[in-house]
């Protein structure tokens, strides 16, 4: 005696419930990784690092238009800015605004802006110190054609770009709140020739000369 073995086709309505199945199995695995996915994008978004676009040449040699930077928001979170850090801030007349800039006076200092250079009187030096600013401005620096003398309150700070004769910086709107403040240029991603980590500028006795 011979048996036979068949496969016993689905039925229509098998083949609808079973696709079915699939379907819903592979769309819960897919929000699954969505949710997964933004649950650590949106806080390193928002909270850690945030892409910026530099626009114009208020920054120039350090950084010029078009370039892709990263800002670290973190470490404002737990540290104050120093001078010499370059920022991200929100434009006082226009908080819509993003503006790039580096930090030259802190609170409670008194800035000093002459056309061939920067003096910063504080305790330590009552009688003022002149920047030394070649690290990011050149041997030959860049005069500036605004003069502006400027008393900083304990929650702001004196910023101004490096293009010191194409930049609209605190010389002409003021200080800026610490509350502006967005965080810190951390590198630039493009080009990626030009890609580089930043530090900041350590202004010690030797880079920043007594003027008495």
């Amino acid at each position: 005696m011979k048996f036979s073995l068949r496969r016993q086709s689905p039925s229509p309505e098998e083949a609808n419930s079973s696709s079915r199945s699939g379907f819903v199995a592979f769309a819960f695995e897919l929000i699954q990784v969505a949710a997964v996915s933004l649950a650590i994008i949106i806080p390193v978004r928002y909270f850690l690092i945030q892409p910026f676009y530099v626009k114009g040449a208020s920054m120039e040699p350090s950084f010029f238009d078009h370039e892709y930077l990263i800002i670290d928001e973190l470490s404002y979170r737990f540290a104050d800015p120093t001078r010499g850090d370059i920022v991200v801030f929100r434009y006082p007349m226009d908080p819509k605004q993003y503006f790039i800039k580096r930090v030259i006076g802190l609170p409670g200092e008194t800035v000093e802006v002459t056309e061939n250079e920067v003096k910063v009187y504080n305790d330590q030096h009552p009688n003022g110190l002149v920047l030394d600013e070649r690290p990011y401005l050149g041997d030959e620096g860049k005069p500036s054609p605004t003069r502006r003398t400027l008393t900083l309150k304990t929650d702001e700070y004196f910023v101004m770009g490096d293009n010191r004769g194409s930049s609209l910086d605190s010389r002409y709107f003021g200080a800026i709140q610490r509350t502006d403040i967005v965080g810190r240029v951390w590198l630039r991603g493009w080009p990626f020739d030009r890609w580089k980590m930043f530090d900041r500028p350590v202004y010690t006795e030797t880079t920043i000369t007594n003027n008495q």
